[in-house]
């Protein structure tokens, strides 16, 4: 769902997930009418919506994203995009990244090619970070046992028994196999929680140490000069 808070006038840009304040929401209210001009009878106020589109700031976005609220209800339709996609950095490989949008975007409709996607996804992962490639998935995420935390492990043991992705892991990663929706997103939410422990958590570390070094450095270079 689009986030908004018309109180303090911010959003966050389901595009590129920049928070954001809006200086003015533009908006359209869909009333309808009902015999010669006159106003909808309350009985039929639940198909009144009231149309908003925000214009994100950032530059290398600019996207707009519309969203309807019912006037009576209050219960929010996202328009565009209709699914609100966690977006990663680029530092991620673009073909996980990709992975993930796309079963993303899918995940209601076609929670089975969900779960192919980011089963696909993890493998991705399990390359790229770890260097492991074993003769298929099950025994990839077996090598990892001794590698990550027990959490982590107990998150990847737990895919394992989610349907009946555990029996048939032997096989292709790009498989299908028979899942629901809710065991989907269980999937999407152990990816999710793997992208941040081992990519952006190695970033922010990497980048905090090197911020530390320069400051060092730079107070020997002073400290020689005097």
């Amino acid at each position: 769902m689009i986030q908004y808070d018309f109180n303090n006038k911010t959003y966050t840009c389901p595009f590129c997930g920049h928070a954001q304040a809006y200086g003015n929401s533009y908006d359209i209210t869909g009333n309808g009418r009902y015999k010669n001009s006159s106003p909808i009878p309350e009985k039929y106020q639940e198909s009144s919506f009231v149309i908003y589109t925000f214009y994100c700031s950032n530059t290398s976005c600019g996207r707009a994203s519309v969203m309807a609220i019912n006037k009576t209800t209050r219960k929010q339709i996202d328009i565009l995009p209709q699914v609100t996609i966690k977006q990663w950095p680029l530092y991620i490989p673009q073909q996980i990244r990709h992975d993930y949008e796309e079963a993303s975007t899918i995940i209601e409709s076609s929670p089975k090619a969900a779960a192919t996607l980011l089963r696909r996804c993890l493998q991705g992962m399990i390359h790229d970070y770890w260097n492991i490639h074993e003769k298929n998935l099950n025994a990839e995420i077996t090598a990892l046992k001794d590698k990550v935390t027990p959490a982590q492990w107990n998150a990847l043991d737990g895919l394992r028994k989610i349907g009946n992705i555990g029996a048939h892991m032997e096989n292709d990663v790009n498989l299908i196999v028979d899942i629901d929706v809710d065991e989907a997103k269980k999937i999407l939410r152990l990816i999710e929680l793997l992208l941040e422990k081992w990519y952006v958590a190695r970033h922010d570390e990497e980048e905090l140490l090197k911020d530390i070094t320069e400051i060092a450095d730079a107070k020997e270079t002073k400290r020689k000069e005097k």
